[in-house]
Formats: structure tokens, sequence, C-alpha cells
């Protein structure tokens, strides 16, 4: 798998709202800021913030376009990117977007999420 088809990959994981299509693409250490300002360290943290989302947004469909590939080697890649997302809360429509920035690591002969940071 190549940095570009991590991106793909994490898309479809995260649609699937299954923690188990998603843990594979994270790292034991990664960090995850998500845009409220929360901060997730640690697969078990990150595995409840998931799991807490999947649980309130139903049928999220998760978008990244506007990829910007800081660095790319064979170990390590950073990207920054737009996100969208829409799904039903509460029986509700409701949507989100805002700016991202993601690194990469290869280990294990694949690559894997070790930080994520979004914001507005």
């Amino acid at each position: 798998m190549l940095p570009e088809q991590f991106i793909t990959a994490y898309e479809l994981a995260l649609a699937s709202q299954q923690w188990k299509n998603v843990e594979p693409l994270i790292h034991a250490n990664a960090c995850v800021t998500f845009s409220t300002g929360a901060v997730h360290k640690g697969i078990e943290a990150i595995h409840k913030a998931y799991e807490k989302n999947f649980s309130a947004i139903k049928n999220e469909k998760y978008a990244v376009t506007n990829v910007h590939w800081v660095l790319k080697n064979n170990e390590m890649a950073v990207y920054l990117f737009n996100f969208h997302w829409k799904g039903i809360i509460n029986g509700l429509e409701a949507i989100g977007s805002g700016k991202g920035t993601t690194t990469l690591i290869f280990e294990e002969d694949k690559w894997k999420l070790l930080a994520e940071h979004l914001g507005v």
C-alpha cells in the first residue's frame, strides 16, 4: 500500500463504522485530536472515541479532499487535507467540515496513522 492508498483505506474503514476495520490502520501509540479540541492518546483512547462517534453518528459519510503532501518517504508521510462529513444525529441530518494534518508511519509492512489533528 502506498501512502495515497492509505487515505482511501481509512475513508472506507471509517465509513464501515466498525472499529475492527479502523484498528489495523492506527499505530498503537497514535494521538488523534478532534476538531472539538479533545485529544485521544493511544489506541485504547482512540478506540473509545471512535466507538462513541460511531454510536452517535448514524450512516456517516466521511471524505478527504485537497490533499497536500508535506513529506513522503519510505518510513514516514505527512499530509494536509480538507475533510467533510455528514450523517444522522438524534434523527436529524448533520454535517461538518474542516482541515486536518495526518502523520503516517510505515511499520510492519503497512502504513499506519501515527498522529492526526482535525480543526475547523
